[in-house]
């Protein structure tokens, strides 16, 4: 039989007219409850105003109302704790950085139900988990596609996974990914011009603004769109560049918001796929003039996305001290650059 715990406070002055809003301004810190998961609690019948179960997270409320939530503690995982190296940047004990290796699942799923970041975290953590959402696990707050590496950060503890997931929410943590992409990226291109959502910055710093939505019939990509689906905005700029004229170029690519596939999407839609994305970027041709033919082979046989989460940066959600980790690349997009050396453009 699952254990409950009751979270009673009183809405202070002036609160928003929506609960779920008025809930979240005034929830105690340390119930650490999203909004999200607040809108959850509202939906499934655990808030009381006033001794009455509201069920409408848009319901209208007023400053000195009596507010009793229900929140059932956590249970036990069904997922497996697996004896998996861990490639560890930091940790405490609220929460853990690792850098993620490509070919690693993040969250166990249908087609990965085993192998995963959170397998190996379950065996590594023990019972010192977040049991934020009800269950006892530890706190993913974002994720990198299963091809992508780099840096992640877990929340151990409920607080950090609060305190961490209102940052994403806000946009205020630091990412910044490294890319090798087909072409240049350049502002004097008069074709980037033509395309919609795509701007350049001071620096030729490349910035993408469009919504993105899952595509219509292939439920495995993202598409960008201008109306509907969820705003994000991506820049970049190029680090290094590679042929004659130059054909392969590493970017560094930052978000302000963090949508599924979005630096792929993005750079897809401005012409510049990323080198080895089987979804969106694909293999292309490239002229022996550019590029000698056992280098565009090496870019042609590289055989996931080249895109590594190289740097996160957030404010540590307990002790508030400034957190800011960097990854190196892993070998095999280190080795790709290596051999594309030679070809580097100087200008």
């Amino acid at each position: 039989m699952s254990s409950h715990r009751r979270i009673t406070f009183c809405l202070s002055e002036d609160p928003p007219k929506r609960l779920d809003k008025a809930l979240a301004r005034d929830v105690p810190e340390a119930a650490a409850l999203s909004r999200t998961r607040l809108a959850r609690l509202v939906d499934a019948g655990a808030v009381q105003i006033d001794g009455t179960v509201v069920r409408d997270p848009r319901a209208v409320v007023a400053a000195g109302a009596d507010v009793v939530i229900t929140v059932e503690e956590a249970e036990e995982s069904h997922i497996l704790p697996e004896a998996i190296a861990l490639d560890i940047v930091y940790e405490d004990d609220d929460l853990i950085v690792v850098n993620k290796p490509a070919g690693m699942v993040v969250h166990p799923a249908p087609g990965s139900p085993g192998g995963t970041l959170v397998n190996a975290l379950l065996h590594h953590c023990g019972d010192d988990l977040s049991g934020v959402g009800g269950m006892k696990r530890p706190g993913i707050v974002h994720r990198i596609d299963k091809e992508t590496s780099g840096l992640l950060v877990v929340a151990k503890s409920d607080a950090a996974h609060h305190g961490l997931a209102k940052q994403f929410e806000a946009h205020t943590v630091e990412r910044y990914y490294q890319a090798l992409v087909y072409g240049v990226p350049d502002a004097n291109d008069p074709r980037l011009r033509g395309v919609k959502g795509v701007n350049f910055e001071t620096g030729n710093i490349l910035k993408l603004t469009t919504q993105l939505a899952r595509h219509k019939t292939d439920r495995q990509r993202q598409a960008v769109l201008f109306q509907g689906g969820k705003h994000a905005v991506t820049r970049a700029r190029t680090l290094r560049r590679f042929g004659t004229p130059p054909v392969i170029a590493l970017m560094e690519c930052w978000l302000e918001t963090g949508r599924t596939h979005q630096i792929r999407v993005h750079m897809t839609h401005a012409g510049h796929g990323l080198v080895g994305d089987p979804t969106y970027g694909g293999k292309r041709k490239i002229a022996k003039t550019a590029l000698a033919e056992p280098l565009a082979e090496a870019v042609r046989a590289f055989d996931r996305q080249a895109l590594h989460a190289a740097v996160l940066g957030f404010v540590h959600p307990v002790s508030g001290a400034d957190m800011r980790f960097e990854a190196p690349l892993p070998d095999d997009m280190a080795q790709l650059l290596d051999l594309l050396a030679p070809a580097e453009a100087r200008a």
